[in-house]
């Protein structure tokens, strides 16, 4: 009982400074919700055992005498005994409902799964936090809705335990690819598949290695499209998700890269299928995979950059790199390109290689080099992760073809039927360039 009244208090007490906002700790839900209910938990079980306890004594000893008392409820000590213990245990089941509440609401935030676990997750809640998808907890696409798949996400969860306690960890995490919700439940919430997109402009913005860092500017008419059952059409790139047009495949590794099967069924119940010369045989009866959004948009919410060129490039176009300073596109992709064995050291010698550079040079902004080197090292932090052997590229990003393969696991003119038809590897089907 002084167990279980001590938790009590400390949960209550604690409880209310995380309410407030004064713990902010992630870890401090662990605490909260987690450790300190299996105490309080612990003993109140010890009261039942404690009973049982005397009560084997008694029989293993019968010779000694039991003085049983006496419960009487027009003795108004007893009925106070009688009211205490009544409340006590209302409060106790209401501690023991707040914690089981306060706990599954914990584990379903961003701050659980990116923070607790923080040197595994680091890579994926880093890239979480650093793109549009920001605000989407990552229950939302990660866990279904219901008590099979609550139930199903702590049986993973748990088993992830086990490989973080005992230090079996793959290096990288590799995307779970298999067990990801299918897109009408996550993506579809949001963005209505039906909506004709049209066209959209892209200007793509690259830089050379010259002292001025000369910019190259692509601009792009991107074929977006969309499809509509309604109005039986589809065009663009989001013909594929036209509700009307049924696209299966068959990927023969893990990340979904190497596609030699792909079968259309049209609106009208037409059956194309194409494949790679020299496929298997059997390719064409293995299990397929009816296409969907996150077959493109691999990485929507976990993007890193394919390489420091491009992130470079990106921190240029965005101002955050500072163009004016000379040579800054070299040197930048060349300070990040470098491997680091932690992120200590390469936080250090980004700004190290950046400042010595910079201090030959004459007349330079101080300012200038100051935020190319905090900008610099916040595009490293970002996307290289020592101590889960994550580095540029390490994650695809299938929305392209040309930093992974892409479209072009599919368009590249090698999937044929067998009466030649071709899935064409035509730039013009996408995009055209102005």
């Amino acid at each position: 009982m002084a167990i279980a009244t001590a938790m009590a208090m400390l949960f209550v007490g604690l409880l209310l400074l995380e309410w407030f906002g004064y713990l902010t700790n992630p870890y401090i839900g662990l605490l909260l919700f987690v450790a300190i209910p299996v105490v309080f938990i612990g003993g109140l079980l010890l009261v039942p055992l404690g009973t049982w306890r005397t009560a084997r004594q008694r029989r293993l000893h019968p010779e000694v005498p039991v003085d049983w008392p006496v419960f009487d409820l027009r003795n108004p000590h007893q009925r106070h005994v009688a009211v205490a213990v009544f409340a006590l245990t209302i409060v106790n089941v209401l501690i023991v409902s707040m914690a089981a509440y306060g706990g599954v609401h914990y584990m379903e935030t961003s701050e659980f799964c990116g923070q607790v676990c923080h040197a595994t997750m680091e890579p994926e809640y880093a890239a979480h936090q650093a793109w549009p998808h920001a605000r989407v907890e990552c229950v939302q696409c990660h866990v279904g809705s219901g008590a099979e798949a609550l139930i199903q996400s702590k049986v993973s969860g748990t088993r992830q335990l086990m490989h973080v306690t005992t230090g079996r960890i793959p290096k990288p995490v590799p995307s779970p690819v298999r067990s990801m919700r299918p897109a009408r439940e996550t993506c579809e919430q949001c963005h209505w598949p039906e909506k004709f997109h049209g066209d959209k402009t892209r200007v793509i913005r690259e830089y050379a290695s010259d002292e001025a860092n000369s910019e190259t500017m692509t601009t792009l008419q991107v074929h977006v499209g969309g499809g509509s059952r309604a109005l039986g059409v589809g065009t663009g790139i989001h013909w594929h998700m036209n509700l009307d047009n049924q696209i299966e495949y068959v990927a023969t590794d893990a990340k979904r890269e190497t596609i030699p099967y792909v079968r259309m069924t049209d609106r009208d119940g037409r059956v194309s299928e194409y494949i790679v010369d020299g496929a298997s045989p059997e390719v064409a009866s293995a299990p397929r995979r009816r296409m969907d959004c996150v077959d493109c948009h691999n990485r929507p919410a976990h993007t890193l950059f394919a390489s420091p060129e491009r992130a470079v490039d990106a921190g240029i176009a965005s101002g955050r790199l500072p163009r004016e300073l000379p040579f800054l596109r070299r040197e930048a992709v060349a300070a990040l390109a470098a491997s680091y064995p932690d992120r200590a050291t390469g936080l250090d010698a980004i700004a190290r290689r950046l400042g010595d550079f910079y201090r030959q040079q004459g007349g330079v902004d101080n300012r200038l080099v100051e935020r190319a080197v905090v900008a610099s090292q916040d595009l490293w932090s970002r996307n290289v992760f020592p101590a889960m052997q994550v580095s540029w590229g390490t994650y695809p990003n299938f929305l392209g073809h040309v930093d992974a393969p892409g479209c072009f696991r599919c368009h590249d003119d090698e999937h044929k039927t067998k009466d030649g038809r071709a899935i064409r590897q035509d730039c013009e089907l996408c995009h055209t360039i102005q």
